[in-house]
């Protein structure tokens, strides 16, 4: 399992500086200092260490993020700022990780297997976001008549698309993130606790 783990990591290190392309089996065992033998003994194919790789890095993500987002029910406007937060490039780890999402995403478009995993059709952040706003309208802290399942939708793809701004240097982070709480204001207006 460690050796796989070296192996997606360096995968992981050639896609977010040049590119899924650049990504041979090679390529990939050079950076991962390991014989191509061994590259190949562990992942069959280019494919199936794309495949793998992405699942270990959805994994890997998500292992964090719950390392770092505390669940606080009496604030969960705090909540979905922090979910959304893992979608900006606020630290290295993160810019790393939306550079070889952006990566697979290209890939995906061509690539049917690969875009099964990259993008699961249960949409579980979409889910996430809209099961904390529903649970913050249920408890009457959002404003009226929000719809969870769009105002997720809005949430998760705007988070994305300014999270790629900012690794391409067109917007701030800080110009991002007051986007994003100007969005979060807008849904909990109806909650005098967590009104800014």
């Amino acid at each position: 399992m460690h050796r796989r783990r070296q192996i997606a990591e360096a995968l992981w290190r050639i896609a977010a500086e040049r590119g899924l392309h650049a990504a041979s089996l090679r390529e990939v065992a050079a950076e991962a200092g390991v014989s191509l033998r061994a590259v190949q003994y562990h992942f069959t194919s280019k494919h199936r260490l794309l495949v793998d790789a992405l699942r270990m890095l959805h994994a890997e993500n998500e292992r964090i993020a719950r390392s770092r987002i505390r669940f606080d029910a009496t604030d969960p406007r705090a909540l979905l700022r922090a979910v959304l937060d893992e979608f900006l490039p606020v630290d290295a780890q993160r810019s790393t990780a939306l550079r070889v999402f952006a990566a697979y995403y290209a890939r995906s478009l061509t690539d049917p297997a690969l875009a099964e995993v990259f993008l699961p059709d249960e949409q579980p952040l979409e889910r996430l976001v809209a099961q904390l706003i529903s649970a913050a309208q249920t408890d009457g802290r959002t404003a009226p008549g929000l719809d969870p399942w769009r105002e997720a939708d809005l949430l998760v793809s705007g988070a994305v698309g300014l999270g790629n701004d900012v690794l391409h240097g067109r917007r701030a982070l800080e110009e991002v993130r007051r986007t994003l709480d100007y969005h979060l204001d807008k849904i909990f207006a109806g909650d005098p606790r967590t009104r800014r």
